[in-house]
């Protein structure tokens, strides 16, 4: 098994032309900005990447760039999750050929499992379909209405999946992801999804999450991990509120697609978001700026020595 992801792993966005179509050249731009941000991998395919709205060719398609382009020290996970079983399998199993970190994948939205046996069974198939890669459970309850213990999760799966590496913890249980982290001894990875409270998790025993936000501000989380691993709470929390500040414009503003919006504004045009998401219209990315630019992201990027050019800011 491969060694634990650590540090701050990306939930990219995947690059769209005007009309919706894939951008694909675009991707190298993005994981060489992460890379150059201090970002430790790229979790593809996902929410943000609006994994379930690509066809499973378009997933391939991204999936073969991102590994083919990202810098070796740029870990690649690729989320599989799929309402059929058996495209999922076919994600894991091209994931695996092409090279990839590892894979990750969320349960059924639709016929969801009815218990953690079952959740536990439908893994095993998708996690022996890439068996030398590690796999990650994708915990998302706001999305996929599955909301089992994680903790039940692991102990049932723990000697089942050959593969388990893990789980991307995206929920704001702090009391189920610290006994995940703590569970026989920390043998798993438990990577945490809430951007917004991320010093809540490292007090929990975190060292590595996975979020949206750390394309365009990763270097507010470094710091805010720099300074709780030297004991300074206060500064710690000073760079959490900052981050809660910059996530709370993105919510009013849209959610994803303000997100994407983002992205344009530093100098990385991700293009649309698809439907039934809905684009924001230009005074709406305009109301964007300016409330993004009174919370000091932009002057924070450059006293930060951020990479991305910040073509709008």
């Amino acid at each position: 098994m491969k060694s634990k992801l650590t540090g701050l792993i990306a939930a990219p966005f995947t690059p769209m032309l005007e009309d919706g179509s894939l951008n694909l050249p675009m991707i190298e731009t993005q994981a060489n900005a992460l890379s150059a941000s201090g970002v430790q991998g790229a979790f593809i395919c996902g929410t943000t990447g609006e994994g379930l709205s690509l066809t499973t060719e378009e997933r391939l398609l991204v999936a073969e760039k991102w590994v083919a382009t990202a810098p070796p020290q740029l870990r690649v996970i690729v989320h599989v999750g799929h309402n059929s079983l058996k495209e999922s399998c076919e994600l894991a199993a091209h994931a695996e050929h092409i090279g990839a970190h590892a894979i990750a994948t969320m349960g059924s939205n639709f016929f969801r499992p009815a218990n953690v046996e079952q959740l536990v069974q439908y893994c095993m198939e998708i996690a022996a379909a890439a068996p030398s890669l590690p796999f990650y459970f994708y915990h998302m309850p706001a999305m996929t209405g599955i909301n089992f213990s994680m903790l039940d999760f692991l102990m049932t799966a723990g000697n089942r999946i050959p593969n388990l590496a893990g789980i991307k913890f995206t929920h704001e249980n702090l009391m189920d992801y610290s006994q995940c982290v703590h569970f026989e001894e920390g043998r798993f990875n438990i990577l945490f999804g809430r951007d917004e409270i991320l010093l809540g998790s490292l007090a929990m025993g975190a060292n590595g999450a996975v979020g949206s936000t750390y394309n365009y501000i990763a270097p507010v989380y470094l710091q805010l991990m720099t300074a709780f691993n030297a004991g300074d709470i206060r500064t710690a929390r000073q760079h959490q509120l900052f981050a809660i500040e910059i996530i709370s414009i993105m919510i009013r503003h849209g959610g994803l697609p303000a997100a994407k919006a983002i992205m344009k504004m530093i100098g990385i045009d991700c293009g649309p978001v698809r439907a039934p998401l809905q684009n924001l219209s230009a005074k709406q990315k305009e109301d964007l700026r300016q409330e993004l630019k009174q919370a000091g992201m932009f002057s924070f990027l450059r006293q930060s020595g951020s990479t991305t050019p910040l073509a709008m800011a």
